[in-house]
């Protein structure tokens, strides 16, 4: 049997834009940790390019350069506001620009960044233990980027 790989390419001239990062992130979503994925069936993927006024403030943020994503229950009003009557999908929202800044200053792979961004918040959101999450973005992906 043959070893199938995902293939990511990435050739930027440009800073990626949010169809690009959403690409490179859908790519990560279809291929993460199997203890995540039965927690992502019906989960909406966005990318913004910053938290909200509301969100930063809600989350008490120095800058919005504070946050690389969030997990939104569709039964959730604002962070730890529950509805009884969820009017909404479940989202994981990706801030474009602090991800940006953060693969700038660091200098590391742009997919090795999105990938930890995922497994770091989908594992914190369903109570995955530090240890638990640290394993699983140690493990490799059998995504490749070229």
């Amino acid at each position: 049997m043959k070893n199938e790989q995902k293939i990511v390419v990435m050739n930027f001239s440009i800073p990626p834009s949010i169809e690009d990062i959403e690409g490179m992130s859908q790519v990560h979503m279809d291929n993460l940790p199997s203890e995540l994925m039965e927690y992502c069936e019906d989960l909406v993927l966005e990318i913004e390019e910053f938290p909200d006024e509301v969100l930063e403030a809600d989350l008490d943020l120095d800058s919005p350069f504070d946050i690389f994503a969030i997990y939104k229950s569709g039964a959730e009003i604002s962070p730890g506001i529950l509805t009884k009557n969820p009017q909404e999908d479940d989202r994981l929202v990706l801030f474009r620009r602090p991800i940006l800044d953060y693969w700038c200053e660091s200098g590391e792979d742009l997919n090795s960044i999105l990938r930890q961004v995922l497994i770091s918040e989908i594992g914190r959101q369903f109570d995955f233990k530090d240890d638990e999450i640290e394993e699983m973005n140690e493990r490799e992906s059998d995504v490749v980027a070229v």
